[in-house]
Formats: C-alpha cells, structure tokens, sequence
C-alpha cells in the first residue's frame, strides 16, 4: 500500500490547522472571572449550541471509524441502541435536571454532598475521573491510530504515540484558557467538520457505486445466500454475548445513555449551562435526537462499503480487494487505498474534529471534578482560602495534568484493545462501565431510597468498579485457568455492577441529610 498524500491534501491540513489556531483565539478572547463563568459559562449558553455540543462530547472518534465497521460486518441494529438514549434522556430530565439546577452545582457529584457529606462527593468525582481517564483515552487512541495510518502509513507503537502527542496538545490549546465557553463554541464547528467530512464520503461513495440506489439497498436485504438482511432494525435474539438485541437496548444501554446524559460530568456539564433547567432537559433531548440521523450516516458508510467490497457484481465487474486482518478498520482500509486523490485530507480533519470535540469537553469537565470537587474541597478541610482566580488557574493546571493522564492511557488502549479483540465503538462504550456501575448504584440509593450513608458509598462504588473488573475475560481467564465459554455483553455487565453496587449502598443506616435540597425551580 502507497500512501499518497496530494498537495491538496496537504493544503487542507493546513487551513484546518489555522481554523484551529483562529477559533481558539476567537472563542477565549472572553477573560473569565471566576471558577463558575470557567467551568458553567454563568448559564448563559443557548440551548440549539449546548445540544450540538452534547452532541459531539457523545459521539468521538470511535464513531467516525466504529459505525462504518458496524454497517459494513452487521446490520442496522446498532442503530436501534438509540431508543435506549431517548428513554434515558426523558428520565434524566425528570429526575436529574430539576435537581442539579436548583442546587446550583458545578458538578453533578454535589449532589450526593447534601445526602452523604463532601467525601462521598469527592468519592464519587475521583471515581468519575477514573472512567473518564479509561472512555476518553480510549477514544483517543482511536483517533491517533486513524491520524497515524494516514500521516505514517502505519500504526506503529512510536507513530501513534506521536499521533497521540499532537491530537492532545491540540484539545489543550483549544480549551485553555477559555473555559467551557469556548468548548461549547468549538464542539459546534468540529462537529459541523466531522459531519460534513462524512457526508462527502458517502457522497463519493454512491458516485464510486455504478448501482442505483433501489439495487443497493436490495443487495443489502439479501446480501448472500443464508445471511440475513442487513437492513434489520431489530434484533429480537436473547443472548447475553450480543450488547445490540433489543433485550440489551431496553435494559443496559438505557442505564449506560442514563449515566452518560446525568450522571458524567462530561456530558452534564454542558447541560448545566443553559439558563434554566426546562432549557437544559431541552438541549438534552434534542442532542439525543440529533444524534440517530449521524449515526446513520456513519452507518450507510458501511452498508456501502459492504457493496463496495463483498459485491463485485454491482460494481461493474471492478473487484476492489477487501480489507485483511492486518487493517484496523475497513473504513481506513478504503481511505486510503480507495479515496479519490485530494480527499484523504478532508477525511482526517474529520477524524481530527471528530476527536477533538470529544477530548475539549473531557478535558474541561475532568478538570471542573478535579478543581471543584476535589481540589476545593481538599482546600476548605484545611481551612485555607484562595481567590477565584485562582481556582480558575486551577482548572487550567488541572487540565494539563489531564492531557498527559489522557495521553498515557491512550498508548495503554493500543495494548488493551489489541488483546481484547473488541470492534472499536464496543470497546469504547465497554470501559466507561468501570465507573459507571459504581456511580449508578449511588445516584439511584440517592433517588429512589431514604437509605446510605458516606462508608456505603464508598463500599458501592469499589463494588461496582470490582464486579465489572472480574466480568472481564482475561481476569476469568486468569482465575480460572481456562476460557470463558462466552464473554458477557458490557450492557449486562453494567446491569449487574449497578444492581449489586445499589445493594451495597442501601446496606447503610440513613444519616441525617447534609442539608436540604431545594425546591425545584419553574420551568423544570
């Protein structure tokens, strides 16, 4: 394989790179005062940008490379996950949002100090940072590799290390110094990019495809002899080793979007800074629905790249060699062997966007736990009093700290997902379950009990971070000696973490509340 960048591609690079170096510039030119105007923006975000921010914090790298991998090997079932995000989303507004905005908190882990006290905040928040590190470096990683194949022509250890380097020095830069302000203006553009980006490839696609569209999609119906369609929504089969049925979908991916939308700062933090909490559950509700039309575009990708690849008939009699096991993806595998000349470039700057809207928001809401939770918290045991500004320094300190805690596990996923064979966009769902098991059981004693107390907090959460660790393989493996007949699904490992992590915390005598909640304010 040749990799031939053109000088087009390398002018799009370049106009990318001061797009980048521009909207930074533009988007901090606002000095922030404060720790809340840094983290929250003072709630003064307008609900159609906070729902395309939402937007790109959930989507990634993963899903620029994953869904094109799950269209072309699958069907359309993943597709249907996105009904378990719309339950989840209309359950956060009710129970979540309301909440959040009449405590006025920073982050969504204050909640659980007016129950159980500022440890178990702190638990929690320290517990958040440890899934975050896992999601966010993961998905890192899915960017640096795309970034190396295409820059390297390889995913050598020390070219993805280097991939690594740039894309997070990159994220830093954008959110340094402006605060979430400007990662919520800046999430809206790279998502715009990314979107765009795979728009065009579907576009040269069904150009590269001599079929019409009704021969495509019936190709697709009966792709081959025995196989099944793969344009099937809906898949009714029980089985614990699938995460897409729809017995999954109803139970851990409403769970697993309910965590994501509410219960992680990253996501929440974008949330909490619209003006009201109707207007936060809105913006809510629209980046759920916003995402399904995305998604399918990175799925159509794959279903046309399975046309592409596996069906030489409808190409005219042109049989373009298939993607082998040596390839990380069969949507890199076409790019840079298949793409026309002069949009190779255009398609890393959307892997590039697609990564850095994700990593902007990781960053900035790892550092909102970091410095308000933690930090501050640590700050006021001692007695000791700091001026706003400097928690605002705080936060960027904290945020450069991250960078390299996000960089290192990144080169650690290049290890980890090589061993666990996952596809990418499971893999990256899988390891945020770590935490999000633990933080679940503690947020529902919270919602649904008068139960728990700070000691079973913290009981629940290791609960749930331990029962997903002995769900994995290698560690039954390593137990046990032997191979497990069949690896459970991540949305059936987090139903049990968050059941047993539930149990855990109801475990203990209730305490006296911290303080009060408030009334939830109009408009909720």
């Amino acid at each position: 394989m040749e990799l031939q960048l053109t000088t087009l591609d390398w002018v799009i690079f370049a106009l990318y790179a001061g797009l980048l170096a521009a909207s930074g510039y533009y988007f901090s030119r606002k000095k922030t005062s404060d720790s809340r105007d840094y983290f929250l923006a003072h709630n003064s975000m307008p609900v159609w940008m906070v729902a395309v921010s939402t937007l790109a914090t959930t989507q990634s790298a993963a899903t620029f490379l994953g869904g094109p991998d799950l269209g072309y090997s699958g069907d359309l079932s993943y597709l249907f996950t996105n009904l378990g995000a719309v339950l989840a989303a209309f359950a956060a507004a009710r129970l979540l949002i309301p909440r959040f905005y009449a405590l006025r908190v920073t982050t969504v882990y204050e909640l659980l100090q007016f129950r159980f006290g500022e440890s178990a905040k702190q638990q929690a928040g320290a517990m958040y940072l440890i899934g975050r590190v896992f999601a966010s470096g993961a998905r890192l990683y899915m960017a640096a590799i795309a970034v190396s194949m295409i820059l390297f022509n390889d995913i050598d250890a020390g070219h993805v290390v280097l991939a690594v380097l740039i894309l997070s020095l990159a994220g830093l830069l954008q959110t340094f110094l402006g605060g979430v302000r400007s990662v919520i203006q800046s999430d809206a553009l790279q998502c715009a990019i990314y979107v765009g980006a795979a728009i065009v490839v579907m576009a040269v696609l069904l150009w590269q495809i001599p079929a019409d569209l009704p021969q495509i999609l019936s190709a697709l119906q009966s792709p081959a002899q025995g196989q099944a369609s793969k344009l099937e929504l809906v898949d009714w089969h029980w089985d614990f080793s699938d995460p897409f049925n729809v017995w999954s979908i109803l139970t851990g991916f409403v769970l697993l979007h309910f965590a994501t939308l509410g219960l992680d700062q990253d996501a929440s933090q974008r949330l909490l800074t619209c003006k009201t909490p109707g207007e936060g559950a809105r913006a809510m509700l629209l980046s759920v629905v916003m995402v399904i039309p995305v998604m399918a575009v990175f799925m159509a990708i794959g279903m046309l790249l399975f046309i592409f690849y596996q069906r030489p008939d409808l190409m005219g009699g042109v049989s373009a060699t298939p993607p082998s096991g040596s390839d990380v993806t069969v949507f890199m595998h076409y790019v840079l062997n298949e793409m026309p000349q002069g949009l190779r470039g255009l398609v890393t700057i959307g892997v590039v966007a697609a990564a850095l809207s994700t990593l902007n928001s990781s960053l900035n809401s790892m550092a909102s736990v970091l410095t308000e939770d933690l930090y501050r918290g640590w700050l006021k045991k001692r007695g000791i009093k700091k001026s706003e500004r400097h928690f605002v320094f705080a936060g960027r300190m904290s945020m450069a700290l991250l960078a390299l805690a996000l960089g290192g596990m990144a080169v650690l996923c290049y290890y980890w997902q090589q061993y666990s064979d996952l596809p990418l966009i499971t893999f990256a769902l899988s390891v945020m379950v770590f935490a999000y098991s633990g933080l679940l059981g503690v947020f529902f004693t919270v919602l649904f009990t008068k139960r728990g107390n700070s000691t079973s907090v913290t009981f629940a959460l290791a609960a749930g971070f331990l029962v997903t660790l002995v769900q994995q393989p290698w560690i039954i493996s390593a137990l046990t000696g032997a191979e497990p007949p069949a690896a459970m699904a991540f949305t059936w490992q987090l139903c049990l973490g968050a059941a047993i992590s539930f149990a855990v915390c109801c475990l203990g005598s209730p305490e006296p509340e911290m303080a009060g909640e408030p009334q939830e304010e109009a408009g909720a």
